[in-house]
């Protein structure tokens, strides 16, 4: 490895849809609405500045029903038009309010993407939900997509009160996307593998199914983005672990597709809403918490590894194959059939407990919308080809 330097972080790369999937107009009232999309009464467009200069696109999805608030940070090759039909879908299914934000360089937010600067977006975001919506730091729940397992980590490494947080195919760090390194190097970037630990709250890791430890190493299962080690290793460092979601037959890009996605989320959802979140940061036991038969809360010693390499047990660090694919562009949905579909499961909510066969349709149509809008919104870290 002593070849490798500074310039390792440079060969990792952001993909922003280009061009944007939508742009952001003013009304005549001065209410910001974003093109391309179905504009809904319960949805906020805004614009927040960061402190490091820039200012980024933010949606807020009301539901009228929530008592928690989801903040979601998406995937590497997404921004916010794509991933507007699910957050409306997520908000409605699992009753929360959600914000959603684009990256510095994503979208209509300004600035260029990096590490830092998505650090810096996330916190924006974040106090937008305190300052304009008064939401408390313990009714958050954080939500990273693959890349945005970075920000949730930094941002969750940081609240002691936080509900809880939600890893979908999130990574170890960037370098471990490409090498199966052993120790943790000062140039590496989105080091998640030395943040978990320090989060204090319920943690649910949403992967593609996990086959015998060898073959997940070996093959990745199914992801050929980011494999099922990444996932396992990160719920094992989880100071409180939730019952994990292993996707079988799952992709990078697909597992919203699949009916156990929803419900498992939803169960998680239901779950530490209905858990005591103590000032301490500390929840209750598992004993005294209804439907939360997966989270363990046996203390874990929490140590800022942060600057800190790990030792190596393996100075035989082989390059896994490069994860130099074509970029999965996503689909032009139809406008009518999205905005169709919307209405139907935008309806507002019984007050009656819903019925299992209400229930089940509920979650079926949730997998056709996804389907419809061919969600493949990740592509996770690619190395940038460089002239040697």
């Amino acid at each position: 490895m002593g070849g490798m330097t500074s310039s390792m972080a440079a060969k990792f790369a952001f993909f922003p849809p280009n061009p944007p999937s939508y742009r952001v107009v003013a009304e005549e009232t001065g209410k910001l609405k974003m093109t391309e999309v179905a504009n809904h009464e319960n949805v906020d467009v805004l614009k927040v500045k960061t402190k490091r200069g820039t200012e980024i696109v933010a949606v807020y999805v009301k539901n009228p029903s929530a008592k928690l608030t989801l903040l979601y940070s998406h995937g590497n090759a997404a921004d916010l038009g794509q991933m507007y039909d699910l957050f409306s879908e997520l908000s409605f299914h699992l009753r929360v309010n959600l914000m959603g934000y684009d990256y510095s360089g994503y979208g209509q937010s300004t600035g260029k993407p990096s590490e830092q600067n998505t650090y810096a977006d996330i916190e924006a975001a974040y106090e937008c939900l305190k300052e304009t919506y008064g939401v408390k730091e313990e009714d958050v729940i954080l939500y990273g997509q693959s890349v945005g397992s970075g920000p949730t980590l930094d941002l969750s490494s940081r609240l002691s009160r936080l509900r809880a947080v939600v890893l979908h195919s999130p990574i170890l760090s960037g370098l471990r996307v490409m090498y199966p390194v052993k120790r943790t190097y000062w140039f590496d970037i989105y080091k998640n593998i030395d943040k978990i630990p320090l989060v204090q709250c319920p943690v649910l890791v949403i992967h593609n199914r996990v086959k015998a430890e060898d073959d997940c190493k070996r093959t990745g299962t199914e992801d050929d983005v980011v494999d099922c080690s990444h996932g396992k290793q990160l719920w094992e460092l989880c100071k409180e672990k939730y019952e994990p979601l292993w996707v079988k037959g799952g992709n990078h890009c697909d597992l919203e597709l699949y009916p156990e996605y929803i419900k498992h989320l939803k169960k998680f959802i239901l779950a530490v809403e209905k858990s005591a979140h103590l000032r301490s940061g500390s929840v209750e036991s598992v004993d005294q918490m209804d439907s939360q038969k997966g989270i363990d809360s046996r203390p874990r010693q929490s140590t800022d590894h942060r600057e800190k390499s790990r030792s190596s047990t393996d100075h035989r660090e082989k390059p896994r194959e490069s994860i130099d694919r074509k970029e999965k562009s996503r689909a032009s949905v139809d406008k009518r059939e999205r905005s169709r579909k919307s209405t139907e499961l935008t309806e507002k909510p019984s007050n009656n407990a819903e019925q299992p066969e209400k229930a089940r349709n509920s979650i079926d149509r949730f997998g056709e919308m996804m389907r419809s809008a061919v969600l493949c919104n990740i592509d996770c870290f690619k190395p940038v080809r460089t002239k040697v």
